[in-house]
């Protein structure tokens, strides 16, 4: 175990060092502010050979009006490591130890291969205030139905991510075999359990492969800041999961097969097939409960809200406030199904095409926008299949923007084949909730018009020309209370 020297001191700081450095991070959400941080809790992990200090650091980044909490880990080293020098955090002095290299743990193959280590219960997590102390706040949890120890050989952080840090592990396998395998580590941290980790968990333990092997995972306790101050909080830091080389997700095998004219019905109906059973195992192990009255409006209530964002973003969307308003109403009369756990962010972008195995279902984070505690309840299994609907409608969409050509006839035949499949796999038909659904699909439609208005302004029509599409068979007298024409 490493020796934690009390009496050094650091300049600058661990925290100095961080808030110079985490505002350009893709992950930091207050995107041109300067962290201001508060050290929350700390702990750290063994490096075998005791030459590296390997910690993680959870902060309260109070510079914007409410606290947000960030996990950073890091690595110290006594001489810099080459392959990791875009990590680089900074360089600090220790008064015992010296000059010191402070990288982004991620980045660093010691962590990779530790973190594992801790994720499969191999080794424990180290207090970072006292030497020889392990520390029962952090913990590794081992997926049951995970058959075999493994170890990293190499390591490498996944590029692109927004919100969180991808590590893609290459591990040995007993008996000389290999396997990769990927570690998500959560930057921002809320209270309660991680969807992703929860669902994803239940899947295979039940025997699903429409989702990868899960390895297992690591939950940490901290202080959270509230309004009255802090409160004890717990959730998941970390998750290791089977990680799936040379597959593609099903964004570009559709807009492949949209670009050459090519049919896609066969692959969108075994989609639908794919997502029914998830769906349906998910009812299975985690349960489900009837939509109350309540949640009937909560929900409809949030898509009216939803519009009048997007209306403000582009206020040609008032031409269609009374059609909108009227697949809600009669979306509030139909009959709803009952509540249970979802994907809840759900399109082509969240499924990969494996060879062996078919579709495979990714990300049960929820809706990145969405308060932690909001992704972890039950909810309509017609959200995801409208986010599915509206993805192939972005296919479609792409196309005619940049080629001027009409893809309507594929996008509909993608459509119905994806229903076709769902309802054979779930054994009810998703139009026959008719406004319900539709209902859905214009409220993620509203969610792609703030996104384009302010990101992608050239793209915005696609959003809108679905939301004229979808209100056409709704009447727009007030009066009708808003049956189908």
């Amino acid at each position: 175990m490493a020796e934690i020297i009390t009496t050094a001191s650091l300049r600058p700081s661990k925290l100095e060092l961080v808030s110079g450095w985490m505002g350009e991070q893709r992950w930091y959400a207050a995107k041109g502010q300067q962290p201001r941080l508060r050290l929350l809790a700390a702990w750290r992990l063994d490096d075998p050979a005791g030459e590296v200090g390997v910690e993680t650091l959870i902060v309260a980044d109070e510079s914007g009006s409410e606290p947000v909490v960030y996990q950073v880990p890091l690595t110290y080293r006594g001489e810099p490591l080459g392959s990791a020098d875009h990590a680089l955090v900074g360089t600090m002095e220790h008064t015992a130890l010296g000059h010191r290299w402070v990288y982004d743990a991620p980045h660093d193959p010691v962590y990779a291969a530790q973190l594992l280590e801790l994720v499969q219960g191999r080794v424990k997590a180290q207090s970072s205030k006292a030497s020889d102390t392990v520390l029962d706040t952090v913990v590794g949890v081992p997926q049951s139905s995970w058959p075999h120890e493994v170890r990293v050989r190499a390591s490498r952080v996944l590029s692109g991510e927004q919100s969180n840090t991808s590590v893609i592990l290459d591990c040995d396998l007993p008996g000389g075999q290999h396997t990769p395998l990927i570690v998500k580590v959560f930057r921002m941290l809320s209270p309660g359990d991680n969807p992703d980790v929860v669902l994803q968990g239940a899947l295979v333990d039940a025997g699903s492969r429409r989702v990868p092997a899960v390895v297992g995972s690591v939950h940490g306790q901290w202080p959270h800041p509230g309004a009255d101050g802090d409160h004890p909080a717990s959730g998941h830091l970390t998750f290791a999961q089977e990680f799936l080389p040379g597959v593609e997700d099903a964004w570009r095998v559709a807009l492949r097969a949209a670009e050459a004219g090519t049919d896609f019905a066969g692959p969108a109906r075994a989609l639908g097939e794919a997502t029914a059973q998830v769906h349906r195992t998910l009812a299975e192990v985690l349960g489900s409960e009837p939509t109350r009255a309540e949640q009937t409006t909560a929900i409809l209530d949030e898509m009216r809200g939803r519009f009048e964002a997007a209306a403000e973003a582009v206020p040609a969307l008032e031409d269609v406030r009374g059609p909108i308003e009227s697949v809600l109403r009669a979306a509030a009369r139909g009959q709803w199904p009952p509540l249970q756990r979802i994907h809840g962010d759900y399109h082509l972008g969240q499924v990969l095409h494996s060879p062996e195995r078919g579709w495979v279902l990714l990300d049960f984070e929820g809706e990145p926008l969405r308060p932690l505690a909001e992704r972890s309840l039950p909810d309509q299994c017609a959200r995801d299949v409208a986010g599915m609907l509206r993805s192939f409608d972005y296919v479609g969409g792409t196309l005619e923007l940049t080629r001027g050509e009409s893809a309507r006839a594929w996008v509909t035949a993608a459509q119905q084949a994806f229903l076709d499949g769902y309802a054979d796999g779930s054994g009810s038909d998703p139009r026959d909730l008719d406004a319900l659904l539709a209902a859905f699909e214009l409220d993620k439609a509203m969610y792609e018009v703030v996104y384009e208005a302010r990101n992608r302004p050239g793209w915005v029509e696609i959003p809108l020309a679905a939301v004229r599409r979808l209100t056409a068979h709704f009447s727009q007298d007030p009066t009708s209370q808003g049956e189908p024409t």
